[in-house]
């Protein structure tokens, strides 16, 4: 079974933003959707997370039918944005308390998690303070915990990067590796592309609004075509493959 399934998703405001997309994500694989600005990253990323109403498509997420089942989908999903939203007169471990009583889970089991995350992101100096004072990379470590707190399956996020500092971003790729390799399936967007290049498994590139290509670094730079070898960054496969469908359109 895939961990996510996605056929055929289109999404208009106007003009197209996803045409047609197919995607499929294996279980236990980070894989990395790239693309320039106003590509369709975000608006796909929000379909899928159940926060947005694709036009047409299907989404399955481990089985489940996420347009027909919406909450059985979001219970074994989390997502995590590049604007983080979180209560800010709530201190991190009461935030983590509230979205843990959110998913109905047993006072036990959550603090246990609670615990455990705000030591793997480096939030027990500042746990019992309110989140109102926080920079943005301390504010997007507290929703990244409030995200895994009940232990999704599929991680969902958009830029969960922007604005962290060097140790905070070593924090968050840290715990979303650990989860990759316990089992979870994670899908992120990032214009980092060196984080892209060391973490993901699998690239997919998309641009206005459809996958142009995928697969692992060697494949993408197979199929960027003559020049491409093993030194090859990905930036350069990125930049080449972006212009070769904008020439092609």
């Amino acid at each position: 079974m895939n961990a996510l399934t996605i056929q055929g998703l289109t999404k208009s405001f106007g003009r197209p933003a996803v045409r047609g997309l197919d995607l499929s994500l294996r279980a236990g694989e980070f894989y990395a959707l790239l693309g320039p600005n106003g590509a369709g990253k975000t608006t796909s990323l929000r379909m899928t997370a159940g926060l947005m109403q694709p036009d047409s498509g299907s989404i399955s997420i481990f089985g489940i039918n996420a347009l027909a089942n919406p909450v059985e989908a979001k219970r074994i999903t989390a997502w995590v944005s590049d604007e983080p939203m979180i209560y800010d007169k709530l201190t991190p471990v009461e935030y983590l308390a509230f979205v843990a009583g959110l998913w109905q889970i047993a006072p036990a089991a959550g603090q246990r998690n609670t615990e455990a995350l705000i030591d793997l992101l480096g939030l027990a100096p500042h746990a019992h303070e309110r989140c109102e004072g926080f920079s943005k990379g301390m504010r997007q470590k507290v929703a990244l915990a409030g995200a895994l707190v009940h232990d999704p399956k599929l991680i969902i996020l958009d830029e969960p990067l922007t604005g962290l500092d060097a140790g905070s971003s070593r924090q968050v790729k840290n715990v979303l590796l650990e989860r990759v390799a316990a089992g979870c399936t994670v899908l992120m967007t990032t214009h980092i592309l060196e984080v892209a290049e060391r973490m993901a498994q699998r690239i997919g590139i998309i641009a206005e609004g459809r996958l142009i290509a995928e697969g692992t670094l060697d494949e993408l730079r197979a199929q960027a075509g003559p020049g491409h070898d093993g030194q090859t960054s990905l930036e350069d496969v990125f930049i080449q493959m972006v212009a070769d469908s904008a020439a092609a359109a």
